[in-house]
């Protein structure tokens, strides 16, 4: 065996015992990826002392890229949620848009809140809206947990500051607003497109969504309290602290790509995504102040990091885990072994597509998946006559495919809405393979455009 195929096989083996630990041993995901960090080095032959230098190396780099951002938009996303921002926000999208078209709006609400808010929250929020709306537009459960769920997913997946499109940048090495652009158009043309075909299927199919035995009997779970001490902002002061990081990145993506070295340093340092996600951080913070009083936001600005140590040490371990792939070698010898590929840019989305997606059904975590199918991806794409964002974007997609029982998405569902297990596959796992098979075919067609272009 060459050593070019051994230490393929060492990256195989590395993941399969990370995947044993995770879901045979319930290990923590975190722990897991260290311990295969190191099975990886030991496998390909590096001294035990390298092996743990470059996983700290590997953890360090990649939280110091991404740890400050990671913890600013965690704060922004829990004081836009705790000052009343995000139903604000949620309610004027609903009823901006006509009845006829009201799952398109509790769609776009549940993209635009899931920018800042991780997708558990963006669903406590939006659900009892939507039950509130099928009453009225007569439509089932299930086309509002599928409206619901198509468009928090695509953005959680797609656009930063969550941590896998947020680490996408730093894996592959492109700027963080070319990730927010195109994670930004093609999640809302998924989403809008999605929704046609989830909504076509439940009207056409009547027979099946049955409420016997795809709702159970508890019903919609829906807190209906609300804080009498909280005074909401209004729709565009809710909205200002989501634009605020996105305006400044964007603005210095753009301004870099028109004025390359004569860029002005003030639009390197306000676009940077450290500075713009502490912006917006701050502004959170002083709606926050206005709307709950300074005591309750420094209490929700400081709770909210609680349940940030998972997050940090998910990401980390992945850097870890990327940086002994690069360090043994076993990015040449993927190089190598896929090289015969590699002029067919279409293939090369496809198996990045396959890698998130295979990845994702074994570990039922989306985080886990995207930063490791990306790592082994980033290897091939200096390679590939592609942006490497749409490599990273075919690997995202992937994570989408056949979300179930191992999914934590998946029971805040089911729980919440009020559905069965058998109701959560027709709602949130149909609807997001659905929406994973879409912009699969959404980055072909972008890739047959530029082969015909370039």
């Amino acid at each position: 065996m060459s050593h070019s195929a051994w230490l393929f096989c060492s990256l195989i083996i590395s993941m399969v015992v990370i995947l044993v630990l995770i879901l045979k041993v319930k290990l923590n995901a975190a722990i897991s990826l260290v311990l295969g960090s190191i099975l990886m080095g030991l496998l390909s032959g590096i001294p035990m002392v390298d092996t743990i230098e470059g996983i700290n190396t590997g953890f360090g780099n990649m939280l110091k890229g991404m740890g400050l951002p990671i913890g600013f938009g965690i704060i922004l996303g829990e004081l836009v949620s705790a000052s009343g921002g995000a139903k604000i926000i949620a309610h004027k999208i609903v009823k901006a848009f006509p009845k006829t078209k009201a799952i398109y709006a509790i769609g776009l609400a549940a993209f635009i809140l899931a920018i800042p808010v991780y997708f558990d929250v963006t669903f406590v929020i939006l659900i009892p809206i939507g039950v509130a709306l099928m009453k009225e537009i007569n439509k089932s459960i299930a086309h509002i947990v599928g409206a619901i769920t198509i468009g928090a997913a695509a953005a959680h997946t797609m656009v930063p500051p969550t941590p896998a499109p947020l680490a996408a940048g730093e894996i592959f090495g492109f700027d963080t607003g070319i990730m927010i652009g195109f994670g930004t158009v093609f999640g809302l043309i998924g989403v809008f497109l999605v929704i046609f075909i989830y909504t076509k299927f439940l009207d056409k199919r009547t027979s099946f969504w049955n409420p016997a035995l795809d709702e159970s009997a508890e019903g919609v779970q829906i807190d209906a309290k609300e804080d009498a001490a909280v005074n909401p902002p209004s729709f565009g002061l809710s909205l200002l602290p989501i634009f605020v990081p996105i305006i400044l990145i964007l603005l210095n993506t753009v301004t870099g790509s028109a004025m390359g070295d004569a860029q002005p340093s003030i639009f390197v340092f306000l676009g940077d995504k450290t500075t713009a996600l502490l912006a917006g951080a701050i502004v959170a913070y002083l709606i926050g102040v206005k709307c709950m009083g300074k005591e309750k936001a420094e209490k929700t600005a400081t709770d909210s990091l609680s349940s940030a140590g998972i997050v940090f040490l998910i990401t980390g371990a992945g850097g870890a885990f990327s940086n002994i792939i690069t360090i043994t070698g076993v990015s040449d010898a993927i190089s190598d072994i896929v090289s015969g590929f590699t002029s067919n840019v279409f293939v090369v989305i496809i198996l990045a597509y396959f890698v998130g997606l295979l990845i994702k059904q074994v570990t039922g975590s989306g985080t886990v998946s995207a930063l490791t199918s990306m790592t082994i991806m980033s290897s091939v794409a200096s390679s590939v006559a592609l942006p490497p964002v749409m490599i990273a974007m075919a690997c995202l997609a992937g994570t989408l495919f056949g979300a179930t029982v191992n999914d934590s998405g998946f029971w805040i569902v089911t729980n919440m809405s009020g559905v069965s297990v058998k109701g959560g596959i027709k709602t949130y796992t149909l609807s997001e393979m659905i929406e994973s098979v879409t912009f699969l075919i959404l980055l072909l067609l972008v890739t047959l455009g530029y082969v015909i272009i370039f």
